[in-house]
């Protein structure tokens, strides 16, 4: 795996055409250590996308994120997606984006039957333990890398902490703080363009890493161009696949049957996914668990806590939803508990998802139009700003829970602080990669959890 995934180029040559095989095993690989939420995500992509492989110049990568950050959905997979699909075409953004899902999918169904099964799980929880407080301190990392590529002066340094008190102090909905950032950005533009200009260029920071595969001024690939025929098409294949999935599911098991109400929940949720996951688990959560009842409320936090810690992107905690509902409500019988649990999980991944893949191949070649236009990238350089306060939102977010697991009330975690503050050192002085980092505090809150009955 390392070797794949941390392989460097020679800086001073462009890269070597990526073969669609080879881009296979990248977009595997980086689904199993795809930890960190988006931001740890698109952390890790940058850096072996953009720093290690110059697969893509940073430009173009921001270009890409400005675009994905606007949807609803999942960022980070779908930023996988448009890479994938710039690259290798069609087949190529849809193998980048499921494969960005899939590993996620597998360990939660794993993760989903054991807690069912068998209850409490210590080594699971000690390992989770570990990877919270790490996870923390990805999240801010991944805020300072993101921050000093898109603060480049004082006005985005502005709207990011402008962003940040929205969301910290007067909890300002995600959707809000982006149409705002847009509105500023769309408007500073015609009064100071140097300001909302995109970073990057062979003078800028692209400079460190050498010329990329898709440079800033490579043209766009024929497939990436705009056509209404294309359009139409993406469009035809989503409605069309929707509308299988749904009438097979309506045929099986009528308009009120589990499953069915599964898909038709998670569509409408995948379409309210603005500002991630976050954004939309109080939705799920009325549905869910106060109206369908699929789950309880601690079975519901407990999915999150899942979520939070494995692999993929953090909406994939609807897997663990599915799968809890399939299982209680036995969509496959009492003596298939397992198999309609994991038909459940899947159900509702394929429901979330679908719409995100329709959103990067149906609107990718018009957002690829607009490369390099300052009327479409200054609202996106703006937004990324406040992303950058967003971020920073969530990790203060993540080290509230994880050092204060009872809340302020109650006992601060020593031990989950100075994993937390270990984490920081190596990966801001060290530049520790993100799987070391993962793997050893992850044995670390394993040995702690197994130690404590022991010390007790």
């Amino acid at each position: 795996m390392s070797a794949v995934l941390q392989r460097p180029q020679q800086q001073d040559a462009a890269p070597a055409p990526v073969s669609f095989r080879e881009a296979f095993w990248f977009w595997l690989k980086l689904g199993f250590i795809s930890f960190g939420g988006p931001a740890g995500q698109i952390a890790i992509m940058h850096t072996e996308l953009v720093e290690r492989r110059r697969w893509i110049s940073e430009k173009r990568f921001l270009h890409a994120l400005n675009y994905c950050m606007l949807l609803p959905g999942p960022e980070a997979q779908q930023l996988a997606t448009y890479i994938g699909w710039l690259m290798h075409r069609t087949w190529g953004g849809m193998v980048a984006g499921a494969l960005f899902v899939l590993p996620s999918l597998f360990i939660l169904i794993a993760l989903s039957w054991i807690y069912l099964r068998f209850g409490d799980v210590p080594v699971v929880a000690g390992i989770f333990y570990g990877i919270k407080p790490a996870v923390t301190a990805l999240v801010l990392h991944a805020a300072h890398r993101i921050g000093s590529r898109a603060l480049k002066n004082g006005w985005m340094w502005g709207i990011a902490a402008l962003a940040f008190v929205a969301i910290f102090a007067f909890g300002t909905p995600f959707p809000a703080i982006v149409l705002a950032a847009a509105l500023i950005g769309y408007f500073g533009a015609r009064w100071a363009p140097g300001v909302f200009a995109l970073g990057g260029g062979h003078g800028g920071a692209q400079q460190g890493y050498g010329p990329a595969l898709i440079d800033d001024d490579t043209p766009t690939p024929a497939h990436a161009r705009f056509s209404r025929s294309h359009l139409a098409k993406v469009l035809a294949a989503g409605l069309g696949l929707w509308a299988l999935a749904m009438g097979t599911l309506v045929a099986v098991q009528g308009l009120q049957g589990t499953l069915t109400q599964m898909g038709w929940f998670f569509t409408k949720a995948a379409l309210m996914t603005f500002g991630g996951a976050y954004a939309v688990l109080p939705y799920v959560y009325q549905g869910a668990v106060e109206h369908h009842q699929w789950l309880s409320g601690a079975q519901m936090i407990d999915g999150l806590a899942l979520g939070e810690t494995t692999p993929g992107p953090l909406i994939m905690v609807v897997a663990f939803v599915g799968f809890v509902g399939g299982w209680l409500k036995q969509v496959l019988g009492p003596d298939a508990l397992f198999l309609g649990g994991a038909l459940a999980a899947a159900v509702v991944t394929f429901f979330t998802f679908l719409p995100s893949f329709v959103f990067i191949l149906a609107g990718g070649p018009a957002i690829e139009a607009t490369h390099g236009k300052l009327g479409f990238t200054a609202p996106l350089s703006a937004i990324t700003a406040a992303v950058v306060g967003v971020i920073l939102n969530l990790a203060l977010f993540f080290a509230y829970h994880v050092l204060w697991p009872q809340g302020f009330s109650g006992a601060f975690d020593w031990l989950s602080a100075l994993i937390a503050l270990g984490a920081a050192v190596a990966l801001f002085r060290f530049k520790l990669g993100v799987m070391p980092l993962l793997g050893a505090c992850a044995v670390i809150g394993l040995a702690a959890t197994l130690a404590r009955p022991l010390v007790a």
